[in-house]
């Protein structure tokens, strides 16, 4: 299913450790979907937290336990813990595909090859998140979150541009939480404007 290293697995062990909690498990999987690719949680949890539809893998040291959800998209995953001067940290080698299905991928081709791009000027990018009767639904993050223009953007650029690559698309649903946007390019305003992208 997965390969846990055994750097990964000694540096879990050693923070398991200092937990001072026996019986601790590692709740391994897919919480979404970031620019280009997918965004994972690792957490510790009780081994007794396991519920039937997990997989499980033994590593010797530790149970993970990785969520019916996750599963098809981690299989083959090797999860690592690397050290060093330019990065440090857990590391995971994913092999499988950020979308299986052909409209999300065809999604994604255009979010990673133009829109993300040109809306990186202003500090921002959109993730998409998942592709549902014709409709694309994203998530805006950086500049863009909180971002006075982000209607004009994703209304007047980014859905036209994905609709005209993608005709599957019927339409754009922005999942945003944009009063959490802490930094937002423009100031928020009732008028028109120019978009990022255009």
């Amino acid at each position: 299913m997965i390969t846990v290293t055994e750097g990964a697995r000694r540096k879990i062990a050693e923070f398991m450790a200092a937990e001072s909690r026996p019986a601790l498990a590692l709740r391994f999987g897919i919480q979404g979907r970031g620019p280009g690719a997918f965004q994972y949680r690792l957490a510790f949890v009780e081994a007794a937290d396991r519920v039937e539809s997990d997989t499980v893998v033994d590593t010797g040291s530790f149970l993970v336990l990785i969520d019916a959800a996750s599963a098809p998209d981690l299989a083959g995953a090797t999860l690592d813990f690397v050290e060093g001067e330019r990065e440090s940290g857990f590391r995971i080698e994913n092999p499988n595909p950020l979308w299986r299905d052909p409209t999300a991928l065809a999604v994604q081709r255009v979010l990673d090859d133009e829109i993300n791009p040109a809306i990186a000027s202003h500090g921002g990018w959109i993730s998409l998140l998942d592709v549902k009767d014709g409709v694309a639904y994203v998530q805006m993050g950086g500049g863009c979150q909180g971002c006075g223009m982000v209607d004009v953007t994703l209304r007047q650029g980014v859905e036209v541009r994905i609709r005209e690559v993608v005709p599957q698309i019927q339409g754009l649903v922005d999942t945003t939480d944009h009063a959490g946007g802490s930094n937002p390019y423009y100031r928020p305003s009732k008028g028109g404007g120019d978009s990022p992208y255009s």
